[in-house]
């Protein structure tokens, strides 16, 4: 099963090589937690000039929200050091590896709580 995916991409242009990465990083979720609804990535530029001239070295904001039953887990890679994500695959890795810290946390904290409520 594919979870719902949505990505979007703002100050930079589409890419089928980038939304097919992204792609296998939602599928590696859904192996962590299977009961993900929906998943939503944005990708960002924040460039101060226009011009596709000068557009090196800004710094990609990447934000990944997962919606599991009960909870939203919102990662947002905003990063203050302009050296920081200059590479959109270091970028996207850094954003899924970080979900994928918050999943595997969300489920050992629900599996914890299933525990506590069938002992009672």
């Amino acid at each position: 099963m594919r979870i719902p995916l949505q990505i979007t991409f703002h100050g930079i242009d589409h890419s089928d090589a980038i939304e097919e990465r992204i792609r296998e990083k939602a599928d590696k979720l859904e192996q962590v937690c299977d009961r993900i609804t929906r998943c939503r990535v944005v990708i960002e530029v924040h460039h101060r000039n226009t011009s596709s001239l000068h557009r090196k070295g800004e710094p990609f904001h990447i934000t990944v929200n997962v919606t599991v039953p009960g909870a939203e887990l919102v990662v947002k890679r905003d990063p203050k050091d302009s050296h920081v994500n200059e590479d959109i695959l270091i970028a996207l890795r850094e954003a899924f590896e970080n979900m994928e810290r918050q999943l595997k946390d969300f489920m050992t904290r629900q599996r914890g709580e299933s525990k506590t409520r069938a002992a009672l």
